[in-house]
């Protein structure tokens, strides 16, 4: 179930943050962070053109567009991570590892 919340940025905020990630991928630093090839979240190898921007803080919740919130991640990591915070993405992807060990019973 999703959750929903009240986002604590304006519009004007989101645009700026969206500017500098557009300024930051094309960059010689995105480029060599997709040059290795790997998801942040699953660590699955993946083309470079198939690699995603995504910010481990969503703008959305109040996080930055520098390098330390930017990371490299598989278009199924980040559609599924959508806005969360790292914790709330922690406490999804333990929730798999339960569904998954209890199927295998």
């Amino acid at each position: 179930m999703e959750k929903f919340f009240i986002p604590s940025v304006t519009e004007e905020e989101i645009k700026i943050e969206k500017q500098k990630a557009k300024i930051l991928r094309n960059s010689s630093w995105w480029r060599r962070k997709v040059a290795k090839r790997r998801c942040y979240y699953c660590g699955k190898e993946v083309p470079e053109n198939k690699l995603t921007m995504d910010h481990i803080v969503p703008i959305i919740r109040g996080g930055k567009s520098v390098k330390s919130n930017i990371v490299p991640a598989c278009k199924d990591c980040n559609n599924k991570k959508k806005y969360m915070l790292p914790m709330e993405w922690e406490q999804y992807l333990n929730s798999l590892k339960c569904f998954d060990s209890e199927s295998l019973l």
